[in-house]
Parts: C-alpha cells; sequence; structure tokens
C-alpha cells in the first residue's frame, strides 16, 4: 500500500515538474512569436550598394546609391543621395517634371527658392516633399557655413498625375511624429510605425522612417506584402532581415525581398541609425532624362520642348533668376 501511495506522489510530483516545463516551454514560444506578431514573413536583403560619391551641381559632392548602374532604380523610387555640402558648392537654378523629391536634412540648413516665388529654408531634422508635377525650376543652397549634409530621394509620379500643378509639403523637425519603445526610436515622416501615423499626404503611397537603435535593441516593423523597400544605413552597424546575417555598415543600401514586414538587430556597442523607404510600386514605363521623368520618349521630347520654349509649366523660366542669399 505504502509503495502504491509513494508511486503516486511520484508520478503526481512528476507529472507537476513536466506542466510546469511545458507551460514555461509554452511561455517562451509565446514571447518569442508575440515578437513578430504583426506580420508573417520577414524580408530578407537581397541586394546592398554601397553609396559612392560623385559630382553634381556646382561643387558639390554626393554619395548616390540609387540611380547608379547597380541599382537603376527601385519602382517607385528613382535616386537616393546622401549629401554634403560646404558654401560656396550647391545647387543651383535646375528644372524638374513628372516625379517628387524628399529633402531630409541630417546636420545643417539649405534654402530653397523657385520660379513661382516660393523660398524657405530647411534645418536639421526638417523636410521638404516636394511634388514637381509639370514642371518647376529652383535652386537648392547650403545656408551657413561648414558642412550641411542629408538625404534627397526621388520618387516616381503615375502617368496620370505628372503633369499636375506642383505643390510643396515642408515639416519642421518638431512636428514630425515620434515614438520610442524597448531601446528603438522613430520619426515617423510618412507612413506609420509603432501604432503612430504620420500626417504627410503621400500621392505615391510611400512609408519614409528614420530609426535610431540603441545597443542591443531589436525591431520589427511591418511593411506592405505589395510594396518594394529598402534601407539606407545612416551611421553605426547592425543585422538586418536575419540573426545570423552578417553585420552590414554606414553607407548602404539594402533592397528588401519579399514579406509583409522586416526585422533589424542592433548587436554591436554603439548606436544604429538608419531610414527604411518603401513604396508601392507603379509598374509603368519610365523614361529619363536628368531632371525629367516621364512614360514615353515622345513625352520626354516634348519636355525639353516646353522647357527650351517656357511653355506648359515652364513659363515662369524665361525671366526668373535665383537670388543670392542675403
Amino acid at each position: 500500500m505504502r509503495a502504491i501511495i509513494n508511486s503516486h506522489r511520484f508520478l503526481y510530483q512528476l507529472l507537476s515538474r513536466t506542466k510546469t516545463k511545458i507551460s514555461s516551454c509554452f511561455l517562451i514560444r509565446s514571447m518569442s512569436s508575440e515578437v513578430n506578431q504583426n506580420f508573417n514573413k520577414s524580408r530578407l536583403v537581397i541586394k546592398k550598394v554601397l553609396a559612392k560619391p560623385q559630382r553634381e551641381g556646382e561643387g558639390a559632392t554626393v554619395r548616390r546609391s540609387i540611380g547608379r548602374i547597380e541599382l537603376k532604380s527601385l519602382d517607385p523610387f528613382l535616386m537616393l543621395d546622401e549629401f554634403s555640402v560646404s558654401p560656396p558648392a550647391g545647387f543651383p537654378d535646375h528644372p524638374h517634371r513628372g516625379f517628387e523629391t524628399v529633402t531630409y536634412m541630417l546636420e545643417g540648413a539649405f534654402s530653397h527658392q523657385d520660379f513661382s516665388g516660393h523660398k524657405g529654408t530647411i534645418k536639421t531634422g526638417d523636410v521638404q516633399w516636394m511634388t514637381a508635377g509639370r514642371g518647376i525650376i529652383h535652386s537648392e543652397m547650403p545656408a551657413g557655413e561648414g558642412i550641411q549634409g542629408g538625404l534627397q530621394l526621388w520618387i516616381n509620379l503615375a502617368s496620370k498625375d505628372k503633369m499636375i500643378e506642383p505643390r510643396y509639403q515642408e515639416i519642421q523637425s518638431k512636428d514630425i511624429e515620434r515614438a520610442e519603445k524597448d531601446g528603438v526610436e522613430v520619426r515617423i515622416i510618412a507612413g506609420e510605425s509603432m501604432g503612430i501615423r504620420s500626417p504627410v499626404y503621400t500621392r505615391t503611397p510611400t512609408m519614409y522612417l528614420d530609426f535610431t537603435m540603441k545597443s542591443g535593441a531589436q525591431l520589427h516593423q511591418s511593411i506592405p506584402e505589395s510594396w518594394n523597400a529598402f534601407v539606407y544605413v545612416i551611421e553605426g552597424e547592425g543585422i538586418f532581415g536575419s540573426t545570423n546575417s552578417s553585420p552590414i555598415t554606414a553607407r548602404h543600401t539594402l533592397v528588401l525581398g519579399s514579406g509583409d514586414g522586416f526585422s533589424v538587430y542592433n548587436k554591436s556597442g554603439s548606436s544604429l541609425r538608419f531610414v527604411l523607404i518603401g513604396g508601392q510600386p507603379l509598374n509603368e514605363p519610365v523614361v529619363q532624362y536628368g531632371p525629367f521623368v516621364m512614360n514615353t520618349q515622345a513625352e520626354i521630347d516634348q519636355t525639353f520642348e516646353d522647357y527650351r520654349y517656357s511653355k506648359n509649366g515652364f513659363e515662369k523660366a524665361k525671366y526668373w533668376k535665383s537670388q543670392p542669399l542675403g
């Protein structure tokens, strides 16, 4: 009898310990899956492009990744430059048609003038989202001594939007939405992160997120599955897409593969900063000649004629010239 009772006690204790282990394992699995609960498949890095320096404007140097031979474009994105400019270098009077430019200041300030009388200065952390549409001529020049730097992204417009009137969205740093969680801070320039959505209107649906991650932090961000997306590493090094990937350092653009989310791990001893940018592909033909982006060669030819004869959107170009900064 005592042997039977002891056996029952032994079985009870064994089952209790087993139940605890099973519960613990379930809890660990639950916590692990909870991290990625906002998406099903994490995107992996399928291409890495180093941003290489080249001359642009007058005496200016940019580091270009999208727009080079290695990565001609990534629909709807046409170009990505990291610029670093000191006076008197800059980008004097030049035209655009058929797309948008997004200028994000990382340090210093840049002043802008256009042939419609619009002018202003964007400073560190500010954003200018310019829709060139049917045509604009403007200048972009450093507004202070020393290095003035930032990112400029070109986003294509759909054929139905290429000839709309130009417009601006200028957002001061203090007005950009922010969120922070578990060692990750995000500035939400466009799109949504951590449950917070930017008020910026994107004619071509776009997300533009600036992340800073502390050492040891990890990030899991949803991305619409049908969109193209990429990362540009601003500073530090991180592990992107998969925990067993090799660390990638600053000034690399990382093209992301298919999936509905993206994971990043900062296993270094210092902070990591990068932008995550995604957009809905337009799936339209692209014919580009410098600052003109249309759908056909005939439209490019017409654009050159419009620009040359100051018509169809370029009327104000005939008598306009930017003024020196005072």
